[in-house]
């Protein structure tokens, strides 16, 4: 599926310029991902770090006796974030995990779910995991490359702290979310505190 994945990084070129670093990381029985750095000085200062090679095969539904070589939802993953306040290249390889996990462990990665890493995003983080954003803000869906096929979605990363991915197991995404929204939180700081959960 070379195909689909040149289809996505001329995607992600078009929108977010050239990469100026990339990196790949290959676990074990899975295909080798990449995570692209892109930083616009135009742009604020952000940095985006995008996955490429999750869209490589379709992701299956982990209750399906067998997965199909072409129908399923594909998708990649992107990260912003201010840059000059973290470490946050170090998100390398936690970005790479996550990319890898519908391989792995056979999950669906669509918006509104919860990923975890299980350490922080980055040195001094106060993320461990991110809420999957919903597609088509930043970079549009690619369109399929063959008859059958899904498009593949870019999807946002927004981290989140402990206690915002503990409310949101009880009171959803959305209201997360009207809760950044209501209280003004900056999810590109790299820092951040836990926005007002009472």
């Amino acid at each position: 599926m070379s195909d689909v994945l040149a289809l996505v990084e001329a995607r992600l070129h078009t929108v977010l310029g050239e990469p100026e670093a990339r990196a790949a990381v290959t676990f074990l029985g899975t295909d080798r991902i990449e995570v692209l750095r892109f930083t616009d000085p135009a742009d604020g200062g952000i940095v985006r770090y995008a996955t490429l090679g999750m869209s490589a095969q379709p992701m299956a539904d982990p209750t399906a006796a067998l997965a199909d070589p072409v129908k399923g939802p594909r998708a990649e993953l992107v990260l912003s974030v201010r840059a000059g306040r973290a470490d946050t290249d170090k998100v390398l390889r936690p970005l790479a995990v996550l990319a890898a996990s519908p391989q792995v462990e056979g999950v669906v990665v669509a918006p509104g779910a919860s990923l975890d890493v299980g350490e922080p995003l980055w040195p001094g983080a106060p993320f461990t995991s991110v809420l999957v954003g919903e597609p088509g803000g930043l970079v549009e869906d690619v369109e399929p490359v063959t008859e059958g096929m899904d498009p593949v979605r870019i999807l946002p990363l927004l981290p989140m702290t402990p206690n915002e991915a503990a409310w949101k197991r009880v009171h959803g995404a959305e209201a997360l979310q009207e809760r950044w929204l209501q209280h003004g939180t900056d999810l590109r700081d790299p820092l951040r505190a836990s926005v007002r959960l009472d």
